[in-house]
């Protein structure tokens, strides 16, 4: 056997290392290591609670805000606060505009270039691209002209030598099935989803204040301007002191018509070439619906409340889907949450490694080094600074697949029609999204689902505000001299890459715990005390290498679970005292 070592993997959001062993041309055995500190929950400690969310969502500038939300949630849950109708409609349109654009992003400017050659692309014919592209969706830039731009644009490039994202890539590599017209089609697509984003920003900088770290969550709802209603109270209108150039008040008239022009743009684009592209993509490599399994249970804590009860109905649901059994959900309580640090560089307070529930879990760093010094982590029995998250002592996945695998099975009508749609286009069963390449298209079908229901809330937000109801926040609990002396609370939800979850604990009017498990430290997640691999790690098993020293296939799984071990906030050298003082320049 022979042991290859990627570090870091690139195009994910932080630093993160994967080893894979491999024997007759299949890797075997798999570890995932996240090696830069997470320690967030140390910095958050006795600070106000009001103030957890501004800190907790610079743990990453990749999800554009799901931290905030799940910590402006927890307090709130500890607090007793219901936030009104307009800030939940708010927050559901800036969560779910940061889907669509995360799934979009991370599949062309992470993941494409894993089934995609540019230099492939230099080959084709713009003509037969034209014709390839028509044939996929109405995508207005399709011509021959214009794909002979993308590849004059492409040739200037190589030939410059400054080859930026295109270089150091695995051009040529024997597991690239595309067709030159097909590589240059996603090529051209890549490039434009670089000047799309602009647009599905909007609605983040519009509601939001700015991207990716939005300012206006509030403990009790959202720090937004109410719209000036004029003579017609409650009607959106414009305020009178309102200036003509720059952008207008989120919740204006003229506001409130750019997002939905966002949304419309953001929703033809997925439509018209992202989700095309995926299926083009799938339909040249079949095979890879059969490889990537991984553990097989899936769990989604469900997103976009759609009413303002203390159990709102959500969106997407929440559930667990065991076994790839796709007849039955079964509940999720977060009492069934908890955390291993058996190969883990933390240390808790007993010594123990045994599971703890987050409310109750520690932050201690404690790292060692490999007791066999070498460039593999082979011989370490603590190889990561992820935790190891199960759910009733059993490794889960989450993520895009996880709750397109639970709607499914809730019968969602939009999701069911996806799904059962590409299966169908691909000559495949509903068990090949099981898979890297499942992984992959449950991404995209996801996108087009929320971008559908970005719609929908959009309608509600201005139906609501043209009733007169103004209300965007609830300050009732905002004094701090209303609060208990202690109080804990928790928030469930999702972020574009899964499960994630903030638990909270408040004593004297300050933080006193603070834990937070998210989605890649659960797909990312070392083994456990049992041994158990985590999602990412046994997803790897069993992929199929065509060049071992080339391991294009490796990253294929792994950017299909789109990783952020961004989380990692921070650096810790050992000897050094602690984190390391870091001045960006």
């Amino acid at each position: 056997m022979t042991r290859t070592v990627i570090d870091p993997v690139t195009r994910v959001g932080g630093h993160l290392r994967v080893e894979v062993e491999i024997a007759n041309g299949v890797v075997r055995d798999a570890w995932s290591s996240g090696t830069m500190f997470r320690g967030m929950e140390l910095i958050l400690g006795g600070r106000d609670p009001r103030d957890a969310w501004l800190l907790a969502q610079r743990i990453c500038g990749v999800c554009t805000g799901v931290h905030a939300l799940a910590s402006v949630r927890a307090v709130e849950n500890a607090l007793g606060v219901a936030i009104p109708t307009n800030a939940r409609l708010v927050r559901n349109l800036l969560a779910g505009a940061g889907y669509v654009q995360a799934h979009v992003v991370g599949f062309y400017h992470r993941h494409a270039f894993d089934w995609v050659d540019p230099m492939a692309a230099l080959r084709a014919d713009p003509a037969a691209t034209s014709t390839l592209a028509l044939s996929m969706s109405e995508w207005p830039q399709s011509s021959p002209a214009y794909f002979k731009g993308v590849i004059d644009r492409l040739t200037t490039v190589v030939q410059s030598g400054q080859l930026g994202p295109f270089a150091n890539g695995y051009w040529g590599h024997p597991a690239y099935r595309l067709t030159p017209e097909a590589n240059l089609l996603v090529v051209a697509h890549y490039l434009e989803a670089l000047d799309w984003q602009r647009g599905i920003i909007r609605i983040q900088t519009l509601l939001g204040g700015k991207s990716p770290h939005p300012q206006t969550y509030l403990v009790g709802g959202m720090a937004l301007a109410p719209p000036w209603g004029g003579p017609n109270r409650g009607l959106p209108g414009e305020h009178p002191q309102q200036v003509e150039r720059g952008s207008p008040p989120a919740l204006s008239a003229r506001g409130l018509t750019d997002i939905g022009t966002a949304i419309a743009d953001a929703r033809t684009f997925v439509e018209q070439v992202y989700l095309p592209d995926i299926l083009m993509i799938a339909g040249h490599y079949r095979e890879w619906a059969g490889v990537g399994a991984g553990l097989g249970s899936y769990l989604s804590y469900g997103e976009f409340p759609g009413d303002d009860s203390t159990k709102p109905a959500l969106f997407l649901s929440r559930g667990r889907v065991m076994g790839r059994d796709l007849a039955r959900v079964q509940p999720v309580d977060q009492a069934g949450i908890a955390e291993s640090v058996a190969h883990s560089w933390y240390a808790y307070d007993d010594g123990g490694d045994a599971l703890r529930h987050p409310a109750n879990g520690q932050t201690n760093p404690s790292y060692t080094a490999p007791t066999q010094p070498s460039a593999t982590l082979e011989g370490s029995d603590r190889y990561s600074w992820l935790k190891a998250p199960r759910y009733q002592d059993e490794p889960m996945e989450v993520g895009p697949l996880a709750r397109m695998a639970v709607a499914y099975v809730e019968g969602q009508k939009d999701v069911r029609a996806a799904i059962d749609g590409a299966a169908a286009s691909l000559g495949v069963g509903r068990e090949a999204f099981f898979s890297t390449l499942g992984r992959t298209m449950a991404r995209a079908i996801e996108a087009q689902v929320v971008a559908r229901q970005l719609d929908g809330w959009l309608e509600a937000l201005v139906a609501n505000l043209a009733t007169g109801d103004l209300a965007l926040a609830d300050l009732t609990r905002w004094d701090p001299g209303t609060w208990p002396g202690e109080a804990r609370g928790w928030a469930l939800g999702e972020s574009p890459r899964g499960a994630l979850g903030h638990w909270v604990a408040i004593r004297d009017q300050r933080i006193d715990t603070y834990q937070l498990v998210d989605a890649t430290t659960w797909n990312g997640s070392p083994r456990d005390a049992q041994g158990r691999r985590g999602a990412l790690e046994e997803a790897l098993v069993g992929t199929p290498l065509a060049d071992a020293a080339r391991p294009l296939e490796v990253l294929r799984t792994v950017h299909s679970f789109d990783p952020c071990p961004a989380c990692a906030v921070h650096a810790y050298v050992p000897g050094a005292g602690g984190p390391v003082q870091i001045q960006v320049i």
